[in-house]
């Protein structure tokens, strides 16, 4: 969408899933006036060092950065998960007692914090504060998060993705007054059941979908709506946008919860069985 409208893209991961890396090369030409660019940067999210190599690197190929989207993350697969713990001889965690993190709290968490804090130096840099903005222009620049319904419906099977995300929701909250007070937005999607490979490469996660009764979020619907938290008014800073197959805002208070298509699974039942089953075998967490 934003190539679509003439915006170049820098994509920052580990590597690019095959749909990613055709976009790249049909937009590898040097960015001209009237045509965009797709650069890839090979980058592990939670080395800050790599972020703000990210950063530099858009401000020599583009002068400068418009709109940050700390996308990245994971759904608490087996090597980041809180019910195969570090330490306790399971083969499948990668998080290790001697490094005491979590990599889904580092991925989901510590790298958007990170990211939002660069990308402010970075847009009050570039138009200081007290500055007129060119002509044409609203803000410095827009931060938009990937949320998600489980900041608010937290399942036993993903307590570590749960709470990364209600952490992330809250951080959002936090910069209200960014926006009217220096034109610096930061705002957040909250997506439902979306078909990703986190839902349909992870047996764990897919099997809860119920093809004849439960409904997926597209990931273009979702894009959509990241768009027009950059463009529209009425998706100022410090909002949270809960993305089904509608749209709603996330109330700080008194909020009713996820609801409607494409929010939940039909067996998620079964997540919770794992979970129980594990906790059920021999000397858990040892």
């Amino acid at each position: 969408m934003l190539l679509s409208s003439n915006c170049s893209v820098i994509l920052a991961d580990l590597a690019l899933r095959p749909e990613a890396s055709s976009l790249v090369s049909q937009y590898s030409e040097e960015r001209t006036s009237q045509r965009p660019q797709a650069i890839f940067q090979k980058t592990d999210v939670t080395s800050w060092d790599q972020l703000e190599a990210l950063f530099r690197q858009a401000n020599e190929k583009f002068q400068g950065v418009d709109i940050v989207c700390p996308g990245a993350g994971i759904f608490e697969p087996k090597f980041s998960n809180f019910w195969y713990p570090p330490g306790a001889g399971s083969k499948e965690a990668a998080d290790k007692l001697e490094d005491s993190r979590y990599k889904t709290l580092d991925i989901n968490l510590t790298h958007p914090i990170r990211c939002t804090q660069t990308a402010i130096s970075h847009f009050l840099s570039r138009f200081p504060p007290g500055s007129d903005l060119p002509e044409g222009r609203k803000s410095r620049g827009v931060v938009v998060h990937i949320s998600s319904v489980a900041a608010q419906a937290a399942p036993l099977f993903c307590p570590l993705y749960s709470a990364s995300k209600a952490g992330l929701s809250h951080f959002v909250r936090a910069f209200d007054t960014l926006e009217p007070h220096l034109g610096i937005r930061v705002v957040a999607v909250a997506p439902g059941i979306i078909k990703t490979p986190m839902w349909t490469e992870d047996s764990d996660k897919s099997k809860m979908f119920v093809e004849s009764a439960d409904e997926w979020v597209t990931p273009e619907e979702v894009a959509e709506v990241m768009l027009d938290c950059v463009q529209s008014s009425d998706k100022p800073g410090g909002t949270i946008w809960e993305v089904g197959k509608s749209v709603r805002k996330v109330e700080v208070l008194n909020d009713p919860g996820p609801s409607g298509r494409g929010i939940k699974v039909g067996k998620i039942g079964l997540g919770y069985e794992d979970v129980f089953g594990l906790l059920q075998g021999k000397g858990w967490g040892k």
